[in-house]
Protein backbone atom coordinates (compact mmCIF):
# COMPACT_ATOMS: atom_id res chain seq x y z
CA UNK A 1 0.00 0.00 0.00
CA UNK A 2 1.42 3.63 -0.71
CA UNK A 3 3.12 4.36 2.40
CA UNK A 4 3.96 8.53 1.78
CA UNK A 5 7.12 9.38 0.15
CA UNK A 6 11.08 9.71 -0.01
CA UNK A 7 13.21 11.77 -1.50
CA UNK A 8 10.64 12.77 -3.89
CA UNK A 9 9.81 9.08 -4.69
CA UNK A 10 6.53 7.19 -3.69
CA UNK A 11 6.76 4.73 -1.16
CA UNK A 12 5.09 1.61 -0.25
CA UNK A 13 4.55 -0.62 2.94
CA UNK A 14 4.23 -4.25 2.88
CA UNK A 15 0.74 -5.33 4.93
CA UNK A 16 2.05 -8.63 5.82
CA UNK A 17 5.68 -7.68 6.85
CA UNK A 18 5.12 -4.09 7.83
CA UNK A 19 8.83 -3.23 5.23
CA UNK A 20 8.93 -0.01 3.88
CA UNK A 21 10.38 0.43 0.77
CA UNK A 22 10.42 2.44 -2.48
CA UNK A 23 9.84 0.99 -6.05
CA UNK A 24 11.88 1.87 -9.16
CA UNK A 25 11.49 1.30 -13.02
CA UNK A 26 14.79 1.74 -14.89
CA UNK A 27 12.94 2.85 -18.16
CA UNK A 28 11.16 5.61 -16.68
CA UNK A 29 13.93 6.69 -13.99
CA UNK A 30 16.43 6.88 -17.71
CA UNK A 31 13.58 8.90 -19.30
CA UNK A 32 13.67 11.50 -15.98
CA UNK A 33 16.95 12.02 -16.56
CA UNK A 34 17.12 12.64 -19.94
CA UNK A 35 14.06 15.45 -19.59
CA UNK A 36 16.55 16.65 -16.70
CA UNK A 37 19.20 16.55 -18.72
CA UNK A 38 17.24 19.03 -21.53
CA UNK A 39 15.66 20.86 -19.17
CA UNK A 40 19.72 21.91 -18.49
CA UNK A 41 20.54 22.39 -21.88
CA UNK A 42 17.47 24.35 -23.47
CA UNK A 43 16.03 25.15 -20.15
CA UNK A 44 18.13 27.17 -18.62
CA UNK A 45 18.36 25.23 -15.43
CA UNK A 46 21.63 25.08 -12.94
CA UNK A 47 22.08 22.20 -11.26
CA UNK A 48 21.89 23.17 -7.88
CA UNK A 49 17.84 23.88 -9.12
CA UNK A 50 18.13 20.75 -10.58
CA UNK A 51 19.22 19.27 -7.30
CA UNK A 52 15.73 20.63 -5.53
CA UNK A 53 13.85 19.22 -8.32
CA UNK A 54 15.23 15.93 -8.79
CA UNK A 55 16.65 15.11 -4.97
CA UNK A 56 19.92 14.17 -6.31
CA UNK A 57 23.24 15.47 -5.36
CA UNK A 58 24.76 17.79 -7.67
CA UNK A 59 28.03 15.07 -7.69
CA UNK A 60 25.50 12.55 -9.47
CA UNK A 61 23.49 15.01 -12.19
CA UNK A 62 26.97 15.97 -12.96
CA UNK A 63 28.09 12.68 -13.40
CA UNK A 64 24.63 11.66 -14.97
CA UNK A 65 25.19 14.52 -17.92
CA UNK A 66 28.79 14.09 -18.35
CA UNK A 67 27.39 10.32 -19.97
CA UNK A 68 25.39 12.71 -22.17
CA UNK A 69 28.19 14.60 -23.18
CA UNK A 70 30.36 12.40 -24.02
CA UNK A 71 28.01 10.78 -26.59
CA UNK A 72 26.46 13.78 -28.45
CA UNK A 73 23.67 13.17 -31.39
CA UNK A 74 24.31 13.83 -35.23
CA UNK A 75 21.90 16.05 -36.47
CA UNK A 76 19.73 14.55 -39.66
CA UNK A 77 19.20 16.63 -42.49
CA UNK A 78 15.73 16.76 -43.83
CA UNK A 79 15.33 16.57 -47.34
CA UNK A 80 12.95 18.97 -48.56
CA UNK A 81 11.73 20.93 -51.50
CA UNK A 82 12.26 25.30 -52.05
CA UNK A 83 14.47 25.59 -49.10
CA UNK A 84 15.60 29.32 -47.70
CA UNK A 85 18.57 28.92 -46.16
CA UNK A 86 20.17 31.17 -43.62
CA UNK A 87 23.67 30.94 -43.26
CA UNK A 88 25.83 32.43 -40.73
CA UNK A 89 28.50 31.82 -38.79
CA UNK A 90 29.15 33.00 -35.16
CA UNK A 91 32.46 32.96 -32.41
CA UNK A 92 32.07 31.65 -29.04
CA UNK A 93 35.66 32.14 -28.88
CA UNK A 94 38.86 33.07 -30.55
CA UNK A 95 39.10 29.52 -32.39
CA UNK A 96 35.71 27.96 -32.03
CA UNK A 97 33.53 29.22 -34.47
CA UNK A 98 30.11 27.99 -35.54
CA UNK A 99 28.68 28.23 -38.81
CA UNK A 100 24.68 27.02 -39.22
CA UNK A 101 22.68 26.07 -42.24
CA UNK A 102 19.05 26.69 -41.14
CA UNK A 103 15.91 26.55 -43.00
CA UNK A 104 13.92 29.80 -42.35
CA UNK A 105 10.51 28.47 -43.44
CA UNK A 106 10.38 25.52 -40.79
CA UNK A 107 13.10 27.08 -38.76
CA UNK A 108 15.55 23.71 -38.62
CA UNK A 109 18.75 23.71 -38.72
CA UNK A 110 19.65 21.45 -41.80
CA UNK A 111 23.33 21.43 -41.06
CA UNK A 112 26.18 22.80 -39.03
CA UNK A 113 30.00 22.75 -38.46
CA UNK A 114 32.61 23.57 -36.07
CA UNK A 115 35.83 25.57 -37.19
CA UNK A 116 37.81 28.52 -36.79
CA UNK A 117 36.84 30.09 -39.34
CA UNK A 118 34.20 30.64 -43.14
CA UNK A 119 36.44 29.00 -45.14
CA UNK A 120 35.87 28.52 -49.03
CA UNK A 121 36.72 25.09 -49.00
CA UNK A 122 34.11 23.68 -45.84
CA UNK A 123 31.68 26.09 -46.87
CA UNK A 124 32.17 24.71 -50.56
CA UNK A 125 31.57 21.29 -49.20
CA UNK A 126 28.86 21.62 -46.63
CA UNK A 127 26.46 23.33 -49.74
CA UNK A 128 27.32 20.29 -51.91
CA UNK A 129 26.65 17.86 -48.93
CA UNK A 130 23.49 19.59 -48.64
CA UNK A 131 22.41 19.37 -52.10
CA UNK A 132 23.54 15.53 -52.19
CA UNK A 133 21.49 14.76 -49.27
CA UNK A 134 18.51 16.33 -51.32
CA UNK A 135 18.13 19.38 -49.58
CA UNK A 136 16.71 21.43 -52.53
CA UNK A 137 17.76 24.64 -52.10
CA UNK A 138 15.78 28.06 -53.60
CA UNK A 139 17.45 30.97 -52.29
CA UNK A 140 20.17 31.96 -49.67
CA UNK A 141 20.48 35.07 -47.57
CA UNK A 142 23.98 36.07 -45.87
CA UNK A 143 26.35 38.36 -44.90
CA UNK A 144 28.16 38.67 -48.09
CA UNK A 145 31.62 37.21 -46.66
CA UNK A 146 33.89 36.35 -49.48
CA UNK A 147 34.11 32.63 -49.25
CA UNK A 148 30.60 32.05 -48.96
CA UNK A 149 30.14 34.16 -52.01
CA UNK A 150 32.54 31.96 -54.04
CA UNK A 151 31.06 28.68 -52.57
CA UNK A 152 28.17 29.83 -53.80
CA UNK A 153 28.84 30.84 -57.75
CA UNK A 154 30.50 27.66 -57.76
CA UNK A 155 28.10 24.67 -56.32
CA UNK A 156 24.43 26.13 -57.11
CA UNK A 157 25.01 29.44 -59.28
CA UNK A 158 21.24 29.12 -60.16
CA UNK A 159 20.41 29.66 -56.36
CA UNK A 160 18.79 33.21 -55.90
CA UNK A 161 21.56 35.14 -53.50
CA UNK A 162 19.75 37.92 -50.85
CA UNK A 163 22.77 39.85 -49.34
CA UNK A 164 21.43 40.45 -45.41
CA UNK A 165 19.64 44.10 -45.90
CA UNK A 166 20.52 44.78 -42.35
CA UNK A 167 24.31 43.68 -42.46
CA UNK A 168 24.87 46.13 -45.11
CA UNK A 169 22.88 49.32 -43.70
CA UNK A 170 24.86 48.40 -40.01
CA UNK A 171 28.67 48.24 -41.86
CA UNK A 172 27.77 51.32 -43.97
CA UNK A 173 26.95 53.45 -40.79
CA UNK A 174 29.73 52.12 -38.71
CA UNK A 175 32.08 53.58 -41.57
CA UNK A 176 30.11 56.87 -41.93
CA UNK A 177 30.09 56.81 -37.87
CA UNK A 178 26.72 58.73 -36.00
CA UNK A 179 27.49 62.30 -37.02
CA UNK A 180 29.25 62.49 -40.31
CA UNK A 181 31.04 65.60 -40.80
CA UNK A 182 31.04 65.93 -44.74
CA UNK A 183 27.49 66.78 -46.19
CA UNK A 184 28.12 63.98 -48.75
CA UNK A 185 28.52 61.72 -45.46
CA UNK A 186 25.65 63.17 -44.16
CA UNK A 187 23.30 62.56 -47.02
CA UNK A 188 24.38 59.57 -47.95
CA UNK A 189 24.23 58.25 -44.14
CA UNK A 190 19.85 58.93 -44.52
CA UNK A 191 19.94 57.23 -47.75
CA UNK A 192 21.17 54.30 -45.94
CA UNK A 193 18.89 54.13 -42.90
CA UNK A 194 15.67 53.76 -45.69
CA UNK A 195 16.77 50.34 -47.06
CA UNK A 196 15.14 48.42 -44.95
CA UNK A 197 12.11 49.98 -45.09
CA UNK A 198 11.78 49.42 -48.79
CA UNK A 199 8.84 47.35 -49.43
CA UNK A 200 8.09 47.38 -52.83
CA UNK A 201 9.62 47.80 -56.47
CA UNK A 202 8.30 51.25 -56.93
CA UNK A 203 10.16 52.43 -53.46
CA UNK A 204 13.18 50.30 -54.85
CA UNK A 205 13.35 52.70 -58.02
CA UNK A 206 12.92 55.69 -55.74
CA UNK A 207 15.44 54.53 -53.32
CA UNK A 208 18.06 54.08 -56.24
CA UNK A 209 17.15 57.20 -58.02
CA UNK A 210 18.22 59.11 -54.92
CA UNK A 211 21.08 56.77 -54.82
CA UNK A 212 22.29 57.72 -58.14
CA UNK A 213 21.64 61.64 -57.62
CA UNK A 214 24.16 61.24 -54.63
CA UNK A 215 26.80 60.05 -56.70
CA UNK A 216 26.32 62.18 -59.45
CA UNK A 217 26.49 65.46 -57.28
CA UNK A 218 29.40 64.06 -54.43
CA UNK A 219 31.34 61.78 -57.18
CA UNK A 220 34.44 63.95 -57.88
CA UNK A 221 34.56 64.55 -53.39
CA UNK A 222 34.34 61.28 -52.93
CA UNK A 223 37.55 60.19 -55.48
CA UNK A 224 39.77 63.31 -54.14
CA UNK A 225 42.84 61.48 -54.08
CA UNK A 226 46.45 62.53 -52.10
CA UNK A 227 49.61 61.70 -53.67
CA UNK A 228 52.97 61.11 -52.38
CA UNK A 229 54.73 63.19 -54.33
CA UNK A 230 58.41 61.39 -53.84
CA UNK A 231 56.66 57.70 -54.68
CA UNK A 232 54.15 58.67 -56.59
CA UNK A 233 51.91 56.55 -54.55
CA UNK A 234 48.37 57.53 -53.87
CA UNK A 235 45.25 57.11 -51.32
CA UNK A 236 41.51 58.24 -51.12
CA UNK A 237 41.17 61.03 -48.75
CA UNK A 238 37.84 59.53 -47.69
CA UNK A 239 38.41 55.91 -47.79
CA UNK A 240 35.44 55.09 -45.31
CA UNK A 241 32.91 57.55 -47.47
CA UNK A 242 34.26 55.41 -50.53
CA UNK A 243 33.73 52.45 -48.76
CA UNK A 244 30.32 52.82 -47.89
CA UNK A 245 29.24 53.54 -51.41
CA UNK A 246 30.54 50.70 -52.92
CA UNK A 247 29.52 48.57 -49.86
CA UNK A 248 26.33 49.07 -51.35
CA UNK A 249 27.04 49.07 -55.39
CA UNK A 250 28.34 45.71 -55.17
CA UNK A 251 25.69 44.46 -52.96
CA UNK A 252 22.76 45.93 -55.12
CA UNK A 253 22.21 42.93 -57.62
CA UNK A 254 21.33 40.82 -54.64
CA UNK A 255 19.92 43.42 -51.94
CA UNK A 256 16.27 43.13 -52.94
CA UNK A 257 15.14 39.54 -54.08
CA UNK A 258 12.98 39.13 -51.34
CA UNK A 259 10.92 41.77 -53.65
CA UNK A 260 10.02 38.92 -55.93
CA UNK A 261 9.46 36.13 -53.51
CA UNK A 262 7.67 36.34 -50.51
CA UNK A 263 9.65 33.63 -48.88
CA UNK A 264 12.93 34.62 -49.08
CA UNK A 265 14.07 36.50 -45.42
CA UNK A 266 15.90 39.86 -46.53
CA UNK A 267 17.95 39.70 -43.54
CA UNK A 268 19.72 37.01 -40.98
CA UNK A 269 18.43 38.85 -38.31
CA UNK A 270 16.01 34.91 -37.04
CA UNK A 271 19.66 33.85 -37.25
CA UNK A 272 21.46 36.21 -35.24
CA UNK A 273 18.56 35.64 -32.59
CA UNK A 274 18.88 32.37 -32.77
CA UNK A 275 22.81 32.77 -31.69
CA UNK A 276 21.70 35.22 -29.00
CA UNK A 277 19.82 32.14 -27.35
CA UNK A 278 22.31 29.99 -27.54
CA UNK A 279 24.94 32.01 -26.47
CA UNK A 280 22.90 32.69 -23.39
CA UNK A 281 21.73 29.66 -22.59
CA UNK A 282 25.79 28.86 -22.92
CA UNK A 283 26.48 31.42 -20.70
CA UNK A 284 24.84 29.90 -17.89
CA UNK A 285 27.60 26.59 -17.65
CA UNK A 286 30.26 28.65 -17.83
CA UNK A 287 33.41 26.05 -16.94
CA UNK A 288 33.01 23.42 -19.48
CA UNK A 289 36.14 22.22 -20.99
CA UNK A 290 36.10 23.00 -24.90
CA UNK A 291 34.94 19.31 -25.86
CA UNK A 292 31.65 19.93 -23.33
CA UNK A 293 31.54 23.01 -24.96
CA UNK A 294 30.90 21.68 -28.65
CA UNK A 295 29.42 18.58 -27.06
CA UNK A 296 26.84 21.38 -25.61
CA UNK A 297 26.26 23.31 -28.58
CA UNK A 298 25.31 19.63 -30.71
CA UNK A 299 22.52 18.90 -27.94
CA UNK A 300 20.95 22.46 -28.16
CA UNK A 301 21.12 21.97 -32.10
CA UNK A 302 19.44 18.64 -31.49
CA UNK A 303 16.96 19.41 -29.01
CA UNK A 304 15.82 22.67 -30.77
CA UNK A 305 15.23 20.56 -34.43
CA UNK A 306 13.57 17.85 -32.23
CA UNK A 307 11.19 20.23 -30.68
CA UNK A 308 10.33 22.14 -34.12
CA UNK A 309 9.75 18.57 -36.08
CA UNK A 310 7.88 16.84 -33.23
CA UNK A 311 10.57 13.92 -33.08
CA UNK A 312 13.32 12.55 -30.98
Amino acid sequence: MKWGKQAGKQRYKCKNCGILFTGSNPSVAKSNRFVWFEKWVVGKRTFDQLVTETGLSKSTIQRLFNRYLKEPPMLSVYPSERVNLLIDGTYFTKDLCLILYRDNTIKFTQLYRFSDGERYEELKEDLENLLILGVQIESITCDGHRALLRAIREVCPQVTLQRCVIHVQRMCRIWLSSNPKSISGQELRKIVSTIHLIQSKQEVSYWLLELANWDSRHHQFVHEKTVNPITGKYWYKHKLLRRSFYVLKNSLPNLFAYLDNPRIPKSTNGLESFFGHLKTNLNIHRGLSTRNRKSFLRWYLYFKNSRRKGFL
